[in-house]
């Protein structure tokens, strides 16, 4: 068993992954913000069924208002930007890329926020993957469906990265303590308070029920919201949550990899090269942060 739980981490990330995937799979038959309340709906009633079988810790109430604000953050603007940009057309590839900077932009504010060291690897981290960034934007016309980035989407994907980077250094500071299954329940109650009010006032509540989409949401509420929480206790547990954020390097390549076998999505020679340097300044972020991280109490940013 001990062998087997080496591997944990790297089966989450590999699962987080999936999320950009499934979200292109679904949409399709589904508006963005409505498909996200049904995911949400279902994830609610399966924690607070959950929560009433395992008779785990509650929140205390002082803790109720930030783990509703972090999850607006992390599950509604986060998620809510991410399959909004899938929806305008914004390649799966190209989403992962941007969120995926979600590190060094927590290490900005961190250092802004929190009072957090800045170091040099770290400094230089931020620098490599702004720049990479750039290159992937810049060359984003070869990864889009009509040749040049949609705008509201490439928009959309900027308030998915803040809302997941703001929402983790807000649970940085908040979070401490938090029962993880009480503390998630709370937070998907908060994106949900932001993608219904989202999908009432600018979808049409358009649903073609076909087998696709059932296998997506199955997937969506089973297999990311359910099982990778499952793993994410076990490396509670086991004291392993410092080691997957080493692996978190791995999505956006991971994504780019599963869009071009599903989708058929390719990348232009300057997104390429941008995409090398978002990964190499991730890796120099992480590298340092993961020798000071100790088992966390929130969601990992990840779709």
């Amino acid at each position: 068993m001990p062998t087997l739980t080496r591997f944990i981490p790297f089966a989450f990330v590999l699962i987080w992954s999936t999320g950009f995937i499934g979200a292109k799979f679904g949409l399709p038959y589904m508006e963005p913000f409505f498909l996200l309340v049904l995911r949400y709906a279902l994830v609610l009633a399966l924690f607070g069924l959950g929560l009433l079988l395992w008779r785990g810790p509650l929140l205390a109430a002082r803790d109720i208002p930030s783990q509703l604000l972090v999850g607006s953050l992390i599950h509604g603007a986060y998620l809510g930007g991410v399959f909004y940009s899938i929806s305008r057309g914004v390649p799966a590839g190209l989403v992962a890329i941007i969120v995926g900077m979600q590190p060094l932009l927590t290490a900005l504010l961190g250092w802004l926020w929190l009072n957090e060291r800045l170091t040099r690897a770290t400094a230089t981290g931020l620098l490599v993957g702004f720049l990479g960034l750039l290159l992937v934007v810049g060359g984003a016309g070869a990864l889009s469906q009509d040749g040049a980035p949609d705008g509201a989407g490439l928009v959309a994907t900027l308030i998915a990265l803040m809302g997941i980077s703001t929402g983790t250094v807000l649970q940085k500071r908040h979070g401490a303590g938090v029962p993880l299954l009480a503390g998630t329940t709370v937070q998907y109650a908060g994106a949900l308070a932001v993608t219904l009010p989202l999908a009432l006032l600018f979808e049409t509540g358009r649903v073609e029920p076909t087998w696709p989409l059932m296998l997506t949401m199955a997937w969506l509420v089973l297999g990311l919201s359910v099982l990778a929480i499952s793993l994410l206790m076990v490396m509670i547990r086991s004291d392993q949550v410092g080691r997957v954020t080493s692996y978190f390097y791995l999505v956006p390549p991971l994504t780019m990899l599963q869009a071009w076998l599903f989708f058929g999505e390719t990348m232009s020679a300057l997104s390429a090269i941008g995409t090398l340097l978002v990964i190499g300044g991730i890796y120099l972020v992480i590298r340092r942060t993961r020798r000071d991280a100790g088992p966390q109490r929130a969601l990992p940013a990840r779709g």
